[in-house]
């Protein structure tokens, strides 16, 4: 009787496994995030540089979530680095490796300058950080 009731225990031990046991298991992988900066100038002299201080906030943490960005200039001259790195150039992808992050512009124009900055996953999700700065001249301008 006892050795009954043990197969019948096991029995009824691996139906319940089996039956909690699903092909549907749904893993996100990709989430929505957001890139925040802290407020910049808006207005720059020629040659002059800025640190825009940027943080990357994922609604979501997948271990496989790859960040890239790149960047245009529509108006105006400028460059736009990362720490001790090159200028980045206009329309090219670079990784983002970091959370926690800062660009430097450097203004090479005496008008107006526009830099629009796309972020991508490795999911098809995007996010964009605009900037506006307008030029800050030492002269008075006569009326």
């Amino acid at each position: 009787m006892r050795k009954c009731a043990s197969y019948i225990i096991f029995t009824l031990l691996l139906a319940a496994i089996a039956c909690a046991c699903s092909d549907d298991i749904d893993i996100r992988q990709g989430y929505e995030f957001q890139v925040t900066h802290l407020p910049v100038p808006k207005k720059l002299k020629v040659g002059e540089t800025i640190k825009i201080r940027c943080q990357l906030e994922r609604s979501g943490y997948f271990d496989e979530a790859a960040y890239r960005f790149r960047y245009f200039q529509p108006d105006g001259k400028g460059d736009l680095r990362m720490d001790d790195s090159e200028p980045f150039l206009p329309n090219d992808y670079y990784d983002l490796t970091k959370e926690t992050f800062r660009f430097y512009y450097t203004s090479k124009s005496d008008e107006q300058q526009v830099i629009d900055i796309y972020f991508f996953d490795n999911f098809g999700n995007t996010a964009t950080l605009s900037f506006s700065f307008n030029n800050e001249n030492d002269e008075e301008v006569e009326v």
